[in-house]
């Protein structure tokens, strides 16, 4: 069993505050800077250039990409890290594409996290093949699935309401009718148990700075089937995707499986911070992991409910039916919520009404959301929240 006592004092949280937040940015793991000064001046400073070689930064996007596939249900050497995810997304996209040239439907849904639905709006925009992106009703995608599509590309939970998607029917059905199947694990992984390959997922992509704590702009990560990896075609053709970078060929050719998804050069400081990151889960299972979340998500619900009647829930009632992830409708809610912010409890704010709340058991405890509950509580019952600082919307939500 997990001691989450133990991973909770893995992470430096200000006093005072409860963090409701890591979904959308985890907090900092308290070996971090350590860790980083020491790459630093022992690393960069002390080895220079040769810090590729002699400190394996060069293998590091394959090195971390196998510790985030542990958490993730896929094969050894086919996870990858570095980029952003919206790079990430377009690589898979356009690889799976590539795969189902006769088709022209991308199927998606109104629960995607917009930056993927731009990136595939601008790469089908490119590509001036005709193709489609249709998005639906989260629970029409199902119906949606015909001989028609090419890629299903859809995000496993969604990033508003925190609505998870039955990752295993979809795909199953996706495949039944001839389509790809890609999954956006944003929110899904660090934070449930995930089975790409039981699931048989085709592509799959991720960012590390949410349930991964890896930091602001901390590196993606990209999960191709073995099936695929030998033939999938990256669109971004990057350096460091090729077979062998320092050849110095003028054309490309691609890398072995998914070693040729790598595109830029590894964003070293980053990805020591994500190394340090994960190190919580070598005292942490995934499986216990999820049951406390979802013990602490029904606290808060059944908390929430019968303190605050003017707060209307988002997120399905049902566990199964939920990512990590508790949401609550209210007109007022991006005041609501930057005066709850001001109380030292960190939630955030997503268009038009959504009050959203984080749940992550490697630091969050019961005592934490009591306390959360009643404060809570106190600024809506009290409608604290209703001073002009507090509409105020700031550039990030």
């Amino acid at each position: 069993m997990t001691d989450f006592a133990a991973t909770k004092a893995l992470f430096d949280l200000p006093e005072g505050v409860i963090y409701l937040d890591g979904n959308s940015l985890g907090p900092l793991p308290r070996d971090v800077p350590a860790r980083i000064e020491a790459m630093l001046r022992e690393e960069w400073g002390e080895k220079l250039i040769t810090g590729w070689n002699k400190a394996g930064w060069m293998a590091q996007p394959m090195r971390l990409g196998d510790r985030i596939g542990k958490l993730i249900g896929a094969e050894p050497g086919h996870v990858t890290t570095g980029d952003t995810l919206s790079i990430k997304v377009y690589q898979a996209l356009a690889s799976g594409l590539e795969m189902r040239p006769e088709r022209r439907v991308v199927l998606s849904d109104s629960g995607n996290f917009p930056s993927d639905l731009y990136m595939a709006e601008g790469l089908l925009r490119m590509m001036g093949r005709g193709h489609e992106l249709r998005v639906v009703a989260p629970e029409e995608v199902e119906d949606h699935l015909t001989d028609e599509v090419a890629v299903l590309m859809l995000t496993e939970v969604d990033y508003r309401t925190g609505r998870r998607h039955d990752m295993k029917r979809l795909t199953a059905k996706a495949h039944a009718v001839g389509a790809l199947a890609m999954w956006d694990l944003a929110h899904s992984a660090g934070a449930f148990p995930v089975d790409l390959k039981g699931c048989g997922a085709d592509f799959a992509v991720g960012c590390t700075y949410k349930y991964l704590n890896a930091g602001p702009g901390g590196p993606a990560f990209i999960y191709v089937a073995p099936r695929h990896a030998g033939r999938a075609v990256p669109a971004l053709s990057g350096w460091l995707g090729h077979e062998a970078p320092f050849a110095f060929d003028l054309g490309y050719r691609p890398g072995a499986g998914v070693d040729r998804m790598r595109v830029g050069t590894p964003p070293v400081i980053q990805m020591t911070a994500l190394d340090v990151a994960l190190d919580v889960w070598d005292i942490a299972d995934i499986g216990d992991v999820r049951a406390k979340s979802v013990e602490l998500t029904d606290q808060f619900i059944a908390g929430i409910e019968a303190a605050c009647p003017g707060l209307e829930l988002a997120t399905p009632r049902d566990p199964a039916l939920r990512g990590s992830q508790v949401s609550f409708r209210f007109a007022d809610g991006y005041a609501a919520m930057q005066a709850l912010i001001a109380r030292g409890v960190i939630g955030d704010f997503r268009a038009p009404d959504i009050m959203r709340f984080g749940f992550t058991p490697l630091y969050i405890d019961e005592a934490d959301v009591a306390r959360a509950v009643d404060i809570i509580a106190d600024v809506m019952n009290t409608a604290a929240w209703d001073r002009p600082e507090y509409r105020v919307r700031a550039a990030v939500t």
